[in-house]
């Protein structure tokens, strides 16, 4: 059976997505961060309010128990720390530690120069077209879970 164009979008969709992010982990192997903690650390980074462990968790898209681990190394670094929650004494809100900040600008100086390189010769309605593509994807995705 012949290859489609889906078939192949698809493949290079998953095939983009993995080189960016190895690339970026590369680019990041300095701050002597894993994958798995700076992207922690910049989604936590995106809260206006704190977030809660399990809110955290969602957001990153990982199980509770893996952030809990990625948790409990950041802590020990001294770049997060985790709060009570007064209402729900199992809860814990995540903050960012001062001491993260110089960090998570440094991750994202080094992630926008990426972006800026890796969108080298791609016009404005080109992106547009992507984005609305991937969006329509994506809304057939949610209707599955």
């Amino acid at each position: 059976m012949p290859l489609t164009d889906q078939h192949r979008f698809g493949m290079q969709l998953a095939h983009m997505s993995r080189g960016w992010r190895a690339e970026l982990d590369r680019r990041l192997a300095g701050l002597g961060l894993s994958q798995a903690r700076w992207l922690v650390l910049l989604h936590l980074a995106r809260f206006g309010e704190p977030p809660t462990q399990r809110e955290l968790a969602q957001s990153v898209g990982v199980e509770g128990p893996t952030l809990a681990r990625l948790l409990d190394s950041l802590e020990a670094q001294g770049l997060v720390e985790r709060q009570a929650v007064v209402e729900d004494r199992r809860a814990k809100k995540i903050m960012l530690c001062p001491s993260a900040r110089p960090l998570i600008e440094q991750i994202e100086t080094i992630a926008n120069a990426l972006r800026v390189e890796l969108f080298m010769g791609v016009d404005e309605e080109e992106l547009s077209t992507a984005m609305r593509v991937h969006s329509r994807i994506l809304a057939n995705l949610e209707k599955k879970s």
